[in-house]
């Protein structure tokens, strides 16, 4: 992966945690859990393809 795509993907992950840490903030009543499952996955996706291509330039 480029450099550029990394750093566009790193920024892009960090939007999602704070969007979803935003979202476990709210009140009980005003929280909407389709939204927070869809933010987690895609947090937890794109943190792992970061990881993996981290791991991938680092033994080369």
């Amino acid at each position: 992966m480029s450099t550029e795509a990394i750093g566009l993907l790193a920024i892009v992950t960090s939007v999602i945690w704070v969007l979803l840490t935003n979202e476990l903030a709210k009140s009980s009543e005003t929280k909407n859990g389709r939204k927070i499952a869809t933010l987690m996955t895609a947090g937890t996706l794109f943190t792992t393809i970061l990881t993996v291509s981290l791991f991938q330039s680092l033994l080369l």
